[in-house]
């Protein structure tokens, strides 16, 4: 039987409403990058599903927007 701990939900629904957000299909180049940002963020004490998913939504627009050497949104707006 899987034990997924309240963190790693709260985590991966803040990411699925980020690719429900955008509209794009699964990535695994940015999964991983939206995860490890998330974790941080919510080790910096973000404990909410609507703020990580707001957070990621406003600072990382598109596949594009989780790409290293891509521009942030900050930069595009």
């Amino acid at each position: 039987m899987c034990n997924v701990s309240e963190d790693h939900v709260l985590i991966s629904k803040a990411v699925s409403a980020w690719y429900r957000h955008y509209g794009v299909p699964w990535d695994d180049h940015a999964s991983s990058f939206l995860c490890d940002v998330a974790i941080e963020m919510y080790a910096n004490g973000c404990r909410s599903v609507e703020m990580l998913a707001a957070i990621l939504i406003a600072d990382y627009a598109g596949v594009a927007g989780t790409r290293v050497n891509a521009p942030s949104s900050d930069a595009v707006h």
